[in-house]
């Protein structure tokens, strides 16, 4: 089965949540927990979009993304990146290496959802 969303993050509860929330909204999930995983399963599993941590072991969200957007094969993949509040300067960063959109945690459920439909466009209708 394709795999939608692929989610990297290493924080049991949060990706516990995401991993709930997401797929009750319809969407077949994926997760990894490291920052090399991340880069393993993206060219392993095709997803459709990635949720990206920025602090990640092993290898940091910022090096994960910039990694997919040095490659052919995975530049166009929408990535929405998890930040924790007040970090103005991972957003910034973030978005000079072409991140396509924000979460910032703690997050409102609603606006996990609406942040990843709307990055596969999908605004206003369920998977």
């Amino acid at each position: 089965m394709a795999i939608d969303i692929l989610i990297a993050e290493d924080e049991p509860s949060i990706l516990e949540s995401l991993d709930f929330i997401l797929r009750r909204a319809g969407w077949s999930i994926s997760a990894v927990t490291d920052g090399d995983a991340a880069l393993e399963a993206v060219r392993r599993l095709k997803p459709r979009m990635l949720v990206l941590d920025v602090m990640l072991p092993k290898r940091s969200g910022f090096d994960v993304l910039k990694q997919i957007r040095a490659s052919v094969d995975t530049r166009a993949l929408p990535v929405l990146i998890l930040t924790a509040k007040g970090q103005q300067q991972d957003r910034r960063v973030a978005e000079e290496l072409g991140a396509d959109g924000f979460v910032t945690k703690p997050y409102a459920n609603a606006d996990v959802v609406g942040a990843v439909r709307q990055l596969l466009g999908e605004n206003g209708r369920t998977p």
